[in-house]
């Protein structure tokens, strides 16, 4: 069995909300921030516009949710390379229901991922469809959550979709 490794993350988040007189009232300030890390462009943040946020900047559970998507997509790739399925298509449009508990928190309930991937032979379709089974246990975001994580695959053939 290989040794198991360990990797370590490190971002920087700054508020650049403030208006003035800081948070002195929940409307006094703007829910804006600069998400960054060593190497990617930096990433503009709010708040859900639910929670006064802007919806022009990614918000937490949008980006929860982007990373159980990337990272289902990216254990999937992979493991179809490994196994000879060859895809040349991939798009999931994935959606997810946070529930509020009525004292100012919260939790995630559900998310669903909706792999739709093309693949270039009808003798690739059953394995790629099989694939998702794998790369849902495999996925490291899906493991470290505490909400069930679904995935509702579709697998097209490359000379269907030509068609």
């Amino acid at each position: 069995m290989p040794k198991a490794r360990e990797h370590t993350y490190r971002t920087r988040v700054v508020w650049t909300g403030d208006q003035g007189t800081g948070t002195s009232g929940y409307r006094d300030y703007d829910r804006d921030h600069e998400v960054s890390s060593v190497g990617p462009p930096p990433l503009f943040g709010t708040a859900d516009p639910a929670f006064l946020g802007s919806a022009d900047a990614w918000n937490p559970e949008q980006l929860l949710l982007a990373s159980l998507s990337q990272c289902h997509m990216l254990t999937y790739l992979s493991l179809c390379s490994v196994n000879g399925v060859t895809v040349n298509g991939y798009e999931d449009i994935s959606g997810a229901t946070m529930a509020e508990d009525g004292s100012g928190g919260g939790a995630f309930t559900e998310a669903v991922l909706h792999p739709r991937v093309r693949v270039v032979s009808e003798t690739m379709r059953e394995r790629a469809l099989e694939l998702h089974d794998e790369a849902h246990r495999k996925c490291f975001i899906a493991n470290s959550v505490a909400f069930p994580v679904r995935f509702e695959p579709t697998v097209e053939v490359q000379e269907e979709a030509l068609r």
